[in-house]
């Protein structure tokens, strides 16, 4: 048994991590909903609410600088705008240097509800990721059409079916979640949904379950259907390249356990 799963369930840290742009409106909204959710699984005084400040040209990173102070456990943190996928594999890494156990990712628009996430840290020893299938959603039919389109082109560019590859909704493994990491790229903008091949492509546990997905609750979205064109035509290039390299390194992987 690996030495990480013989500690005690209260031992275990979680940590939330959370990107935000341009949220003044909404981020105190979204502190307030999630912050109880660290507060109830902290295991050994350990788990954070990790927000990152993407960069906003508003008062986001103020006001969470503000609520900060009078709660321990909720980590704010800002840096360079680098977009939202970059942002989240940034939380991540931060995730993981501070120890954590396991790592949940949502947005700051609202559009997730915490009181869902029960069902998620209930199973998480039984799978290697357990992500939310956003089957009953509000946000507008333009946005599921881009997933539906997303879910067609990751089968033409990596062969395989993945159920909800961009849900900001997972929770996923210490240990998976480092030996995964390392195939996507830095600043890449669809990390998750390239995390959520991978984990695909390597066989590893994984669990889809339905969740509410809310129309924006405030904030600024800065995804538009010509930046969503653009950021999908740059997608297929990378997938190409991304794809070569999963190959290779899932070939040398198999080659040396044959060895």
């Amino acid at each position: 048994m690996h030495v990480e799963e013989k500690r005690n369930v209260k031992d275990q840290k979680l940590y939330i991590v959370i990107p935000a742009y341009n949220e003044q409106e909404n981020i105190g909204n979204v502190i307030e909903d999630w912050y109880p959710i660290v507060e109830k699984y902290n295991g050994n005084q350990g788990s954070r609410l990790l927000i990152i400040d993407d960069g906003s040209k508003d008062s986001t990173f103020t006001i969470m600088q503000e609520y900060a102070r009078t709660r321990p456990l909720f980590q704010p943190m800002t840096k360079r705008n680098s977009g939202h996928g970059a942002t989240v594999l940034y939380g991540y890494h931060c995730a993981l240097k501070q120890g954590a156990d396991y790592v949940f990712q949502t947005d700051s628009d609202g559009q997730t509800l915490p009181s869902e996430f029960s069902q998620f840290w209930e199973q998480r020893k039984k799978y290697d990721m357990i992500i939310g299938y956003r089957n009953n959603r509000e946000d507008g039919f333009s946005r599921v059409f881009v997933t539906k389109v997303l879910k067609l082109v990751i089968r033409i560019s990596f062969g395989t079916v993945v159920t909800d590859a961009n849900t900001p909704f997972r929770l996923m493994s210490r240990k998976s979640l480092l030996e995964n990491i390392e195939y996507v790229p830095d600043d890449f903008n669809l990390s998750n949904v390239i995390l959520s091949v991978v984990y695909a492509k390597r066989g590893q546990k994984v669990r889809y379950i339905p969740i509410t997905f809310r129309c924006r609750q405030g904030g600024e979205n800065s995804i538009n259907l010509k930046r969503i064109s653009k950021i999908g035509l740059q997608a297929l290039k990378d997938f190409r390249v991304i794809n070569k390299i999963l190959k290779d390194k899932l070939s040398g992987t198999s080659e040396r356990n044959e060895v």
